[in-house]
């Protein structure tokens, strides 16, 4: 029993540190005009080139945010700026 509430825990703070991440990051990655902001295609294009493997992609309150898988095979979400590509934050 003392090992099931010790992996509960463990669970529940990482879910707890992962949330806490992506609340931080709950901004707009830019307040460029919608106008100004690559197509989806092309942000996927520009992350592909830095080795990641895009599994699926949207913009979501003026982010561009990329499941993806990494070199290593670990699964990445990636925050993009939609107006250059840029990386700005990952859970």
């Amino acid at each position: 029993m003392r090992k099931i509430t010790i992996i509960a825990t463990t669970v529940a703070l990482i879910a707890a540190a992962a949330t806490a991440h992506a609340g931080s990051l709950g901004r707009p990655c830019t307040a460029a005009p919608q106008t100004s902001w690559l197509p989806l295609e092309q942000l996927q294009a520009k992350i592909e080139g830095q080795g990641y493997k895009v599994q699926k992609a949207k913009l979501k309150n003026a982010c561009g945010e990329l499941y993806t898988i990494d070199k290593s095979g670990n699964r990445v979400e990636l925050f993009v700026d939609p107006t250059s590509g840029e990386i700005v934050g990952q859970l």
